[in-house]
């Protein structure tokens, strides 16, 4: 006994469906879903730190101490606007320099015609004594 629905020819057999009912499976997945979702404890995503309380005041700019070294045209390094006599006079001020326990910040101004060999000395002079503060300043002279 056999209950063909939907045809009218009675003669014809009936075939099997081929596809697969997916329903009761979607439904079995929602449930699985709504388990996983239920029993997974809930993350907290805040982290506890103890945070130092801010002075109303912020604390006093300190300037710091600038040692200004000049190059000029013809390879004279002057030390704070005065001429040292040579490499050996120079090297003793790097060191008396970066002897202090804050060491003071090393400008150093060539000027736009002075050799590369007097800048190159100053500037090897510095690093190897150990002055950790060096800038080149007025390189706008330098910009055509």
């Amino acid at each position: 006994m056999s209950m063909n629905v939907g045809s009218s020819d009675s003669s014809k057999e009936a075939a099997p469906m081929m596809e697969i009912n997916t329903t009761p499976l979607i439904d079995v997945m929602l449930v699985l879903i709504i388990m996983m979702i239920i029993t997974i404890p809930p993350q907290t995503h805040a982290v506890k730190l103890n945070m130092p309380i801010p002075n109303a005041a912020p604390p006093p700019p300190v300037e710091p101490v600038v040692v200004q070294v000049d190059i000029d045209f013809d390879g004279t390094v002057l030390w704070n606007a005065v001429p040292v006599s040579g490499r050996q006079e120079l090297e003793t001020k790097i060191k008396e320099i970066v002897a202090q326990p804050i060491q003071p910040e090393f400008h150093v101004r060539p000027n736009k015609l002075v050799q590369y060999k007097s800048v190159a000395m100053v500037m090897a002079s510095a690093q190897r004594l150990g002055v950790t503060k060096l800038g080149i300043v007025g390189n706008e002279q330098f910009v055509k």
